[in-house]
C-alpha cells in the first residue's frame, strides 16, 4: 500500500517516485521517471512529466503541467493554470525532445495564477511571481515580479510580504524576520 494518497481518477505510471504524505487529486497524470517529494499536494488536472523533480511540500494548484526539464525545490507554490515551457522555438513538425531547456524554481518561490515561465530561467528562492506575469529572464532571490514581460518591482519576505528598506534593513510585518539589502542582493539576517 502506497504511503501517499491518489484519487481514483488519477493515473500514476510505473516508475514514478512519490514521497510519503503526498496527495494527488482528480484527473492528474504522474508519468514514469519523475520524482515527487514528501507532503506535496497536486491539485486537479495536474501533469508531471518524466524527469521532473519536485522537492518536499510543493503545492501544485489545478490545471498545471510540469514538463520535462523543470525542477522545483522544497516549499514551492505553483498557482492555478500557470505554465512552464521547455522549448524556446516549438514546431509541430520538428521533434526537439532531446533539446529541452531546464528551468529551476528555488526553495520557497511562489508563482501566481496564469503566469508563464519561459524555459531556461532560474526563479530565485522566496521570490513571488505575480498572477499573469511572463518570466523571460532569471529572477533574484526574494524578488517581486509582475507584468508582461515580468518587471522587478520590489522585494518580499519569506512570508510573502512586501519589504520596505530603511538604511538597507527591512522587517517582515508577520514574522519579524530581518532582511538586508546590499549590493543589489537581499538576504535574511535574523
Amino acid at each position: 500500500m502506497p504511503k501517499y494518497y491518489s484519487h481514483e481518477t488519477a493515473i500514476i505510471d510505473s516508475g514514478a517516485l512519490i514521497g510519503e504524505g503526498t496527495k494527488i487529486w482528480h484527473f492528474s497524470h504522474i508519468m514514469e521517471n519523475c520524482t515527487i517529494g514528501k507532503y506535496c499536494n497536486l491539485g486537479q488536472n495536474v501533469v508531471v512529466s518524466p524527469k521532473v523533480v519536485l522537492g518536499n511540500n510543493v503545492k501544485v494548484q489545478n490545471n498545471v503541467s510540469i514538463y520535462s526539464g523543470v525542477n522545483c525545490e522544497d516549499d514551492v507554490f505553483l498557482g492555478p493554470s500557470m505554465v512552464f515551457t521547455n522549448i524556446i522555438n516549438p514546431r509541430s513538425a520538428v521533434v526537439r525532445r532531446d533539446q529541452y531547456i531546464e528551468t529551476l524554481v528555488k526553495k520557497g518561490a511562489s508563482i501566481g495564477a496564469n503566469a508563464t515561465i519561459i524555459c531556461g530561467n532560474i526563479i530565485g528562492s522566496y521570490s513571488l511571481i505575480g498572477a499573469g506575469s511572463v518570466i523571460t529572464k532569471h529572477v533574484p532571490d526574494y524578488a517581486l515580479i509582475i507584468g508582461n514581460p515580468g518587471k522587478h518591482v520590489g522585494w518580499v519576505s519569506e512570508y510573502g510580504h512586501r519589504l520596505y528598506f530603511k538604511d538597507d534593513i527591512a522587517i517582515c510585518p508577520e514574522s519579524e524576520q530581518q532582511y538586508q539589502f546590499k549590493n543589489e542582493v537581499v538576504k535574511r539576517i535574523k
